[in-house]
């Protein structure tokens, strides 16, 4: 177990049990679709982002809630198999554990229904119980699948830096945001974020960035790569070209992969260029936390010299 001294990345979050069907394409509304087998992995954007992190070196904590259920317990038992401390996990009495229904086409590219159950019980006393593991932790990772209360009063109480993956998106309030170091959305989020049309332009991507409060703001374009723009300039990292099998947990991936850099010391624009070589190696693996990558691996999976 790691003790609270020892974590490099606190991640506070959700947990679900992902279904995962390969279909030959994704339904329209009232059709029936005949997918191929169902698989079942771990999942949650929080603990996808805690194994990310775990599987890349880092001594991890997870701060979240799974039910009493056969999910919970499988959920569970997936974290502390990677080494992650579980200790700020709670098990919330006659409640279902999150599930997630994915959806993935022959393209790699995923839909997903998800049914956030114990997630929405994370509660402000669940926080102040992991004060400690927030006050030490070198960065403190967040994402928006439990309260948003919640996820505010965890940045406020993180002693590191903070990083925030506004997913799903929703309103934010300037006291979030403002206690956020690094925020990382999509183009789709940064266009909810902003109200704003989908950017179609790196140019219209920095200047919607740019009406956030964050500092710093990385944006994650997809097989683009990643783009960082700050008060005064921006960066593009580009991705390394794969032919991808399944994009599920390819941005979960990439905030590890920034936790990982950023709890090392390194800097924003080494942490975005690991991420979106973390993140590729992802899609080329089926599921969520099954495709997450070791840093040895990454370099197999994208056969790098």
């Amino acid at each position: 177990m790691v003790t609270k001294s020892e974590v490099d990345v606190c991640v506070v979050g959700s947990a679900n049990l992902d279904i995962v069907v390969p279909v030959p394409h994704h339904p329209v509304s009232g059709e029936t679709v005949l997918g191929g087998d169902h698989v079942r992995v771990g999942g949650g954007k929080g603990a996808n982002q805690a194994v990310a992190a775990a599987r890349l070196g880092r001594s991890v904590a997870f701060v979240g809630c799974v039910g009493d259920d056969p999910a919970g317990v499988e959920l569970r038992n997936g974290l502390i198999t990677d080494g992650i401390d579980v200790s700020l996990l709670r098990i919330v009495r006659g409640a279902p554990s999150g599930i997630a229904l994915i959806a993935v086409g022959p393209d790699g590219d995923n839909s997903i229904v998800v049914s956030p159950g114990a997630n929405s019980r994370l509660n402000e006393q669940d926080i102040e119980a992991a004060a400690a593991a927030l006050l030490v932790a070198k960065v403190t990772l967040l994402q928006l699948e439990v309260p948003v209360e919640v996820v505010t009063e965890a940045a406020e109480s993180a002693g590191g830096l903070v990083i925030l993956n506004p997913a799903p998106a929703q309103a934010l309030t300037s006291r979030l945001l403002e206690s956020v170091d690094v925020l990382v959305p999509n183009e789709t989020e940064l266009a909810l974020l902003t109200g704003s049309s989908v950017a179609t332009t790196f140019d219209e991507i920095v200047d919607q960035a740019r009406l956030l409060p964050a500092a710093r703001t990385v944006v994650t374009l997809g097989a683009q790569g990643a783009l960082l723009v700050d008060e005064t300039e921006m960066h593009h990292q580009p991705a390394p070209t794969v032919h991808a099998v399944d994009t599920t947990a390819a941005g979960d991936a990439f905030c590890g992969a920034l936790a990982d850099v950023l709890a090392e010391g390194g800097s924003l624009a080494d942490a975005m260029a690991w991420g979106v070589m973390v993140g590729a190696a992802t899609t080329l693996r089926f599921g969520a936390q099954s495709s997450l990558p070791t840093a040895g691996e990454v370099a197999d999976l994208l056969q790098l010299p």
